[in-house]
C-alpha cells in the first residue's frame, strides 16, 4: 500500500541534488574529492580532471550550492572538500524516490 507523497520541500530538495550530479564531470569532482579526503584548490582539480580552470570553478559552484562541496578560505585562495555528511545522504534519498525504505536517516545536509 502506497502511503502519501513525499513533502514538497523535500522533494525539491533532492531534485537539487539529482540536478547537481547530473553532469559527468560533478560527478568526477565529487568522487575525486571524496577519495583524497582532504581540501584541495581549483589549480589540483583542474589537473585532476583535465577541464579548465573557469569550467571546474563553476561545476564547483553547482555543488557548493547544494552542499556537496564545502569551501573555505586559505589566504588568498579557496580550497574544496566533500562534505561527508550531505553525500552521505544522497544514496538514503535516492532510495526513498524510488519507493525503497531509506537505509539511514535522512538528514544532515546542512
Amino acid at each position: 500500500m502506497v502511503t502519501g507523497l513525499l513533502d514538497r520541500a523535500t522533494a525539491e530538495e533532492y531534485a537539487s541534488w539529482f540536478r547537481a550530479l547530473a553532469d559527468p564531470s560533478r560527478v568526477q569532482i565529487v568522487e575525486y574529492l571524496a577519495r583524497q579526503a582532504r581540501p584541495m584548490s581549483v589549480g589540483d582539480l583542474v589537473k585532476a580532471v583535465g577541464l579548465a580552470q573557469s569550467t571546474v570553478s563553476q561545476h564547483l559552484r553547482i555543488l557548493t550550492e547544494v552542499r556537496f562541496v564545502l569551501v573555505e578560505a586559505v589566504g588568498n585562495a579557496r580550497h574544496y572538500r566533500i562534505n561527508q555528511a550531505c553525500v552521505g545522504c544522497f544514496p538514503s534519498a535516492a532510495d526513498v524516490v524510488m519507493g525503497r525504505p531509506a537505509p539511514s536517516p535522512v538528514g544532515g545536509c546542512a
